[in-house]
Order: C-alpha cells, then structure tokens, then sequence
C-alpha cells in the first residue's frame, strides 16, 4: 500500500511547471520566447470566441476519452465539471480580461488546472491544438451560419412585407440605369427575395461541409488511444467525421466556403442598397426614407442622407477582401498544418459581425421606407417605356420582329420631336408609318396591357407576382 502511494506521490511530482511549460508546447524549452514574438504569437485576445464550442468539444473529448478506458470515470467528471465551471465564470462580466494566454485553448487547460489539479492535465491525451481549434472552429461557425440563415429569412420578410403592401403598384425598370419597361415595383422586391434564397442556399451548403468531425485526427497523424471518433461525432451532433487525419487538421475550405457565401450576400446587399440609395434621391423619387434609418448634414439643414444605405454598400468591401485574404493565405500552404492558419479567425470573425449587422440593418431598412407610387407610376408610364410593346404589337401583325423593331425606333425619334409619349399620337401619325396600325392600337400601349401581358412564369403581370407573394409565403413558412 505505501509502495502504490509511493508511486502515485512520485508520478504526481514528475511535473511541475514553469512558465515556460505553462504553456501547451513548452517542454522541449529552456529559455523564454521573445517578449514581442509572444505578443505576435498570442491569439487569446480575438479566439476566445471560441470558448464555448472549445468547452463543448473538450467534454465529449474527455467523455470519449473515458469510454476508451483511457482516463477513469471520477476523472471524466471532474474534468467536465471543471469545464462547466470555466463557462459559467465566462459569463461574468469582464472575467475572461483578467487573463493573459497564448490562445483559448492554453487558457482553457490553465484555468482548468486551476480548478481541479493535475488531472486536467489529463484532458489533452490524444488530442492537438491542431484538431482542438479544427473542432471548436466547426462548431462555432455551424451555430454560426445557423444564426446567419434567420437574418436572412428577417430581410426577405421584410422585402415581402413590403411587397405585399405594394401589390398592384408600377414602377419603371431599368437597363444600364436608362428607362427600359413597366414592371410591378413588388416584382422589384421579389427579385431580391430570390437572390437572398440562394445565399440561404449557399449558408446550408456551407454548413454541411463544416459539419463533420475532425477531433482524433491529432497533429496529422491521428491518435494512439482507442476514442470512438463516431460516437464523439453523434455527441457533438456532427454528421460524420473526416475520413484524413492530414486533410482535417489543415482543412479551412469549410471557412473559405462561409466567408464566400457571405461576400455573394454581401454582394446581394450592396446592390439593394445602391438601388433604395438611388430611388431616395430628389430625381428620381420614388422613396421616402423615415427618420430611423437616415442622417442629416453638419452644414446642409435640409438633407437627409442615406447613411445606413451608404455603409452596409461600404461594407461589402470588407468580406470580399477577407474572401480574398483567406485564398491567398491558404494558396501555398503544404501539408498539414502552418501556424499561418491563425489568421484564418479575425478574418472569419469579422465576417460574422459585418454580415450580421449589415442583415440587421437592411431588414430595419425595409421597414422603414415609403414608395411614392404616383410618382413611381408616372416614371413606369413615360419615356417610351411602351415601345417593346409597340413592336410586339406590330409582331402580332405578321411583322419580322427586326423590322418591327427598327420601325417602332422611327416612331419613338419622330415623337421625340414632337414632345409626345407614345399613348399621345394621333392614329394618323402611326398609320403614316405603316398601314397596319388601328384602333385597337391604343389598348396595347397602355400602362396595364404592358404590365398584364408579361404573364409566363417569372413575368411582372399582376397575376405572377400575386403567385409569387403567395410562393414566398410559402419560402418562409418551410
């Protein structure tokens, strides 16, 4: 009996940490790393967002540990009570600044120690930084784009909230900005409700990429200590677990896919945004932006500007350039791991926030506008938008549609010049061009007949778009 506790008393004397083995690397040293390298090397002050998924993975890590008789059961629990302590004193204000670590996972282990001794020590059998910021990345960012795809779904309720307040309502659509033919302005809201149907497309696909397991790849090689990387995975609620140990550890296409997923979101939003700054302003008219959502000038008394507009389109450069970052960090890398990857979080980080906010804004935006609709109507009804169904008209005539449309372009010079719209010219004015013009000429030329004629699947007549409201109803309640 005193021999078992002779051994267990010298086993625990074996280590004793410095400083420098404090850290998670730090036995094969003797002296102290540079003052100013620790602080370029030090990640602790942005990873510690992962906190929570690193606590979440360790637990199942020990568990699975525990399982494979690796580490006993009473080591198991205190192990993860020890982490279940650490997240609740996380969530104390201002607990996690009192610390000075090298990243979330040193500090973890650390505080770890701290609280229930050398058996936390025990918690990195098995196991690398390398597949541990792997897992809690994963994890994170999973919950992450979860987050992301209700934002989304916020934004196209809000576009079709406002569709639907504007059903019947005209407005003019354009090509190269110029005046091209009437379209419904819902038919305009819609066809951003689409395009943010696909970035949800493209967050779920991202997301099941992320979500396999890579705990119990180790550094690269996998593990010695028999973990059921399955059942961690079932626990973790992963959908798989990565079939390499080289990929998993230095895979971030799973970032890469996420940050250009949002840079097409983004995209998205800063074409929407350029479009609302556009019909806010004094020419064109066919927006009121409501006092939440606007600024004014420190000189200019009577301006309101469009600011929320403004930065969610600045914004956008921001993702793009980390969509561009995180290709060129990761373009020449080797296998497996380069602590280069580092820089893979403030990049993935701020992504997050300035697509979270910017989904934010633009959902606050939508619901915070008014549509002039006289005005809207009188610039979908002017300007010879009518002229494609002038030559349509003429198509239906028995017209080559080319010589329809080189006739309709004589018609539209020549009032031009006589300072009329299309609908303004006397029947004699047409029949001088062509003989088969008529009374039922009028009719076709009209705002309705060119909106109602647009009645194929994706066209702007009244009855489409109705069935489109009801389809986005229908996106939105899946």
């Amino acid at each position: 009996m005193s021999d078992e506790r002779g051994v267990r008393s010298l086993a625990s004397d074996i280590y004793h940490p410095s400083p420098i083995t404090m850290k998670l690397w730090g036995g094969r040293f003797t002296g102290e790393a540079d003052k100013h390298f620790a602080e370029f090397n030090a990640s602790f002050r942005f990873d510690r967002r992962l906190l929570a998924a690193d606590l979440r993975a360790c637990a199942v890590h020990a568990a699975g540990l525990g399982r494979a008789g690796v580490i006993g059961q009473a080591e198991v629990e205190s192990i993860t009570g020890g982490l279940k302590r650490i997240g609740e004193m996380a969530q104390e204000p201002g607990w996690l600044d009192r610390f000075d670590a090298e990243d979330v996972h040193s500090f973890i282990e650390a505080r770890l120690v701290e609280l229930i001794g050398n058996t936390g020590y025990k918690l990195h059998t098995g196991r690398s930084r390398n597949d541990q910021v792997a897992v809690a990345t994963r994890l994170f960012l999973r919950e992450e784009i979860g987050a992301m795809d209700e934002l989304l779904r916020g934004v196209q309720r809000a576009l079709l909230e406002l569709a639907e307040a504007y059903p019947d309502a005209p407005m003019p659509g354009y090509t190269h900005l110029q005046k091209a033919q009437p379209i419904l302005l819902a038919h305009f809201l819609l066809a951003y409700f689409a395009m943010f149907a696909r970035d949800r497309e493209r967050m779920g696909e991202a997301r099941r990429r992320a979500n396999v397991l890579p705990l119990g790849s180790g550094a690269l090689a996998g593990t010695n200590f028999p973990v059921d990387r399955e059942w961690m995975a079932e626990r973790l609620g992963f959908a798989g677990v990565t079939r390499n140990s080289l990929d998993a550890v230095s895979d971030r296409d799973y970032i890469i896919e996420f940050v250009n997923a949002a840079a097409m979101t983004m995209m998205h939003l800063s074409r929407l945004s350029e479009d609302l700054i556009i019909y806010s302003t004094q020419e064109f008219g066919f927006i009121r932006l409501g006092d939440a959502i606007a600024t004014g000038s420190s000189l200019m008394p009577q301006k309101k500007n469009p600011d929320s507009l403004e930065l969610v389109r600045g914004k956008a450069a921001r993702v793009f350039g980390h969509a561009s970052a995180l290709l060129m960090l990761t373009k020449g890398l080797p296998l497996a791991y380069n602590k280069d990857l580092q820089e893979d979080k403030e990049a993935l980080f701020d992504t997050i926030d300035t697509l979270a906010g910017s989904l934010r804004v633009m959902a606050t935006v939508l619901r915070n506008i008014e549509f002039d609709t006289a005005r809207a109507r009188e610039g979908a009804a002017t300007d010879y938008t009518n002229a494609t169904d002038l030559a349509d008209y003429l198509v239906q005539r028995g017209v080559e549609f080319r010589k329809a449309h080189e006739l309709v372009g004589r018609i539209v010079v020549y009032a031009v010049g006589q300072k009329k719209e299309l609908a303004e010219l006397a029947l004699a004015e047409y029949q001088s061009f062509s003989p088969l013009f008529d009374e039922t000429l009028f009719p076709a030329l009209s705002l309705e007949s060119s909106l109602a004629g647009k009645k194929q699947i994706g066209g702007t007549a009244p009855e489409c778009v109705r069935q489109e409201l009801e389809h986005a109803r229908t996106v939105l309640a899946d």
